[in-house]
């Protein structure tokens, strides 16, 4: 039972990362295409990762 729910907690941790990095990663390529710079892509990658571990820490670091 208790590896089961270590790997629930490890996909869970993997989803949070990846969707943070693709939806802020995301949404600096699409400002970086509006707005004609080429800078946001890598802030919405690092804001992305920095929510996604944040979060990650909420759910998981605080027990």
């Amino acid at each position: 039972m208790a590896k089961n729910r270590d790997e629930s907690a490890m996909w869970t941790i993997f989803g949070y990362l990846l969707s943070g990095l693709l939806f802020w990663g995301g949404a600096g390529w699409a400002l970086d295409k509006w707005l004609g710079t080429t800078y946001l892509v890598l802030i919405g990658l690092l804001v992305g990762m920095g929510g996604a571990i944040y979060l990650v820490w909420l759910r998981f670091g605080r027990e």
